[in-house]
């Protein structure tokens, strides 16, 4: 009956959730927020009319993200979000599938443990776990197995990874809670510090996008933003430049690429030489921000280049781990763990 059964890949982000399934690719992409009633301890919503409901439910209805910074924050609230996405995934399958998950480099082992309990109480039938730099390398397209080093930096909504990958895991990574949350956050607190005007985050989110897309080549000059004046609690707006933008987020910009450059610190020599010829990959929706590739590049000196469907890589990667999804043991960590801990120790023993 195992044949029968149904494989799914899901990239459990901040921000988004993502969908991968062998016959229909990214099946669907939604905001990872639940909705709940308190008083009856239920669902309202989920996804993407979950989200419209942010900062607009009366007192008994709470619309939340259940993980921030790229791990599980609350428990209750992630097991019912996937509950429902698992369901829709399946159609009207009678087998409960087996899930492969993204998690984040700086999960702990509890974090990584909740992720599979809260995958089973969903519905899961068994639950494998991986890391997200190593999913997005397998969706850029890189060969995993080759021993020359691969440097990727994976910036989603809540947390930024960048992971050295080569024989087929990660030797050495560094993770921060910093991502395109907390260019949204940055955002908004520019305009309130420079305009006294207050917004709220799905705001600064489409000020990012509309001013900071890398893939946009129309971008504008300026945009208007709508928000309430902190004097007198009136609606107000206020109008944004690029400049202003760059200079809102600069201080975030700067943490990823610090990040960059102590990953790059603790690359063994034989590797180095390789990030050279193959420099530095950028995947997730927050590397489409203006201005973070020419500073990485401009504080570490070496080449950057965007991934393909940076958004969805990270998925589709895992999707293509559904194929061998037999090999590894239901709810242990990946081979990555086990590969870095013996490049760690082959490097403490050099330096003797």
């Amino acid at each position: 009956m195992a044949w029968l059964r149904k494989n799914l890949a899901v990239d459990l982000g901040t921000t988004n959730v993502r969908v991968f399934t062998r016959t229909e690719g990214v099946k669907f992409q939604e905001p990872s927020v639940v909705a709940l009633d308190l008083y009856k301890d239920s669902i309202v919503a989920v996804g993407e009319e979950a989200k419209d409901m942010l900062g607009r439910t009366p007192g008994n209805i709470v619309a939340r993200q259940p993980l921030q910074g790229g791990v599980i924050s609350n428990y209750r609230a992630t097991e019912k979000m996937l509950r429902v996405f698992l369901q829709r995934s399946m159609d009207k399958s009678l087998l409960h599938p087996d899930v492969i998950i993204t998690v984040p480099t700086l999960a702990t082992q509890v974090q990584k443990r909740a992720v599979v309990q809260a995958a089973s109480a969903a519905g899961a039938h068994q639950t494998f776990l991986i890391e997200a730099p190593l999913a997005a390398a397998m969706g850029v397209g890189v060969d995993i197995m080759d021993p020359s080093g691969t440097l990727l930096v994976d910036i989603g909504g809540g947390a930024t990874d960048a992971a050295l990958i080569s024989a087929g895991g990660i030797v050495v990574s560094e993770a921060i809670p910093v991502a395109g949350d907390a260019m949204d956050a940055a955002i908004a607190r520019f305009i309130r510090d420079k305009h006294h005007v207050m917004i709220g985050e799905r705001t600064a989110e489409t000020v990012k996008i509309r001013l900071g897309s890398v893939l946009d080549t129309e971008v504008p000059e300026r945009v208007e933003v709508k928000g309430r004046n902190m004097a007198d609690g009136l609606p107000a707006r206020v109008y944004l430049t690029r400049d202003d933008l760059a200079q809102a987020i600069a201080p975030v910009l700067q943490k990823i690429a610090d990040t960059v450059h102590r990953l790059l610190a603790e690359t063994p020599p034989e590797l180095s030489a390789d990030l050279f010829d193959k420099g530095i990959i950028l995947t997730g929706g927050g590397s489409l921000v203006r201005g973070l590739g020419p500073l990485i590049e401009e504080e570490n000196g070496i080449r950057v280049r965007y991934a393909e469907q940076a958004v969805s890589c990270v998925v589709r990667g895992a999707g293509k781990a559904l194929s061998w999804i037999r090999r590894f043991q239901a709810t242990d960590a990946m081979l990555s763990d086990t590969t870095r801990q013996q490049t760690m120790n082959r490097e403490i023993l050099r330096k003797r």
